[in-house]
């Protein structure tokens, strides 16, 4: 079955918009990757001082997955994380979770 891959953000408060837009104007090359289905990026509840945030990729495989973490792809489309506009945005360093399926219902 498939994997899930999510990274979890702790974005300040009044940051989110900038951190929507990163997001969203970034160098992604998910597309390019055999295996990848689909991504999304998850906005959640209000913490104390910060929005949750979730990055949410399904591949066909954790096989697929690491391929990515080892490709040039994934090294062009990290190459700006932890750049000051990133580090002044988040709480922290975010939080990997992976996920292999063992049951899905569409």
């Amino acid at each position: 079955m498939s994997y899930i891959a999510m990274n979890r953000f702790q974005v300040r408060h009044g940051f989110e918009e900038s951190f929507e837009t990163m997001w969203a104007k970034r160098e992604s090359r998910l597309k390019e990757m055999d295996g990848f289905r689909e991504f999304r990026l998850l906005k959640g509840p209000d913490g104390d001082g910060f929005r949750h945030y979730i990055s949410h990729a399904i591949w066909d495989s954790y096989t697929a997955f690491e391929a990515w973490t080892k490709s040039q792809q994934f090294r062009d489309a990290h190459k700006g994380a932890g750049q000051s506009q990133t580090r002044d945005a988040l709480m922290g360093a975010p939080v990997f979770e992976g996920y292999e399926t063992v049951l899905h219902e569409a």
